[in-house]
């Protein structure tokens, strides 16, 4: 038995060796990458582990995407050349990779603050630096959380210097006044922790406090937030203050988190 070969025969194979390696690279890629917060969502490990594969699928994950969209260019070029039959399902593999590769690279690069934002190293964002709210429901959630409740007393840090790194890279973020009353106050803020998908964990009118977690999606980290409202005369005035449970820094998200509650409470 003998089988003719044509002319399209190596093109195909090109193609058909492109597209596959390109559906393979994109896989792979997005395959880490899912898997470092997978394994978070599972509990089969830790933010630490997670952040090393996603670390992983950074560092390689540029050349992985150039590389599958070359291939995509290359089967998509050589198919409309050597015109080979059926070349499409080749060329959509090949750019199925290249869409996969992209994808998975751009995830972890989302985490990577802007280019020329330097975020300081501090989780724990106060409106009051001098008598930050206190935490009460939620300290004992907290009990085996690796950062501490204690303002400043975490990661070789200080009181003094948590204020002044926070005054400089978050001036905006100090007590907010209103001219409405406390207990309207009161309750634009529980309605901004549901709009903004936050857990409520404890609220009291009496004493104008709510505590929240917010949980991120992508590594599941849970930051606690805590509101304090205060009539005083015509007007009211609000704390908040939101703490990373791990990590030394937080790229700006606890701050960025208090700037989404203070902007609800404005409508």
């Amino acid at each position: 038995m003998t089988i003719e070969i044509t002319d399209q025969t190596k093109p195909r194979l090109w193609l058909k060796v492109g597209g596959l390696a390109s559906l393979a690279m994109g896989l792979g890629l997005g395959l880490l990458t899912l898997a470092s917060a997978a394994g978070i969502w599972l509990g089969f490990w830790d933010f630490r582990r997670g952040f090393s594969l996603l670390g992983t699928a950074n560092q390689y994950g540029q050349w992985l995407a150039w590389t599958c969209l070359l291939l995509a260019a290359a089967t998509l070029t050589a198919g409309q050349l050597f015109k080979v039959k059926n070349a499409g399902k080749f060329i959509g593999l090949a750019v199925a990779g290249a869409l996969l590769a992209w994808v998975a690279y751009l995830i972890p690069e989302s985490f990577r603050p802007a280019e020329g934002v330097n975020y300081p190293p501090i989780h724990d964002i106060s409106t009051n630096r001098v008598n930050p709210p206190e935490f009460v429901a939620i300290a004992l959630l907290r009990a085996d959380a690796p950062n501490t409740l204690v303002y400043g007393g975490s990661n070789n840090m200080t009181p003094e210097k948590l204020i002044e790194q926070t005054n400089e890279a978050y001036p905006d973020l100090i007590t907010q006044r209103y001219s409405e009353s406390a207990n309207v106050i009161f309750e634009k803020a529980l309605a901004a922790v549901d709009d903004l998908g936050w857990e409520l964990v404890a609220q009291d009118a009496s004493t104008g406090r709510i505590e929240a977690t917010d949980t991120t999606f992508w590594f599941r980290f849970k930051d606690d937030i805590v509101i304090k409202i205060e009539q005083q005369g015509s007007n009211t005035f609000v704390d908040a203050r939101s703490v990373s449970r791990v990590g030394t820094g937080d790229v700006g998200a606890n701050a960025i988190r208090l700037r989404k509650l203070f902007a609800l409470l404005k409508n």
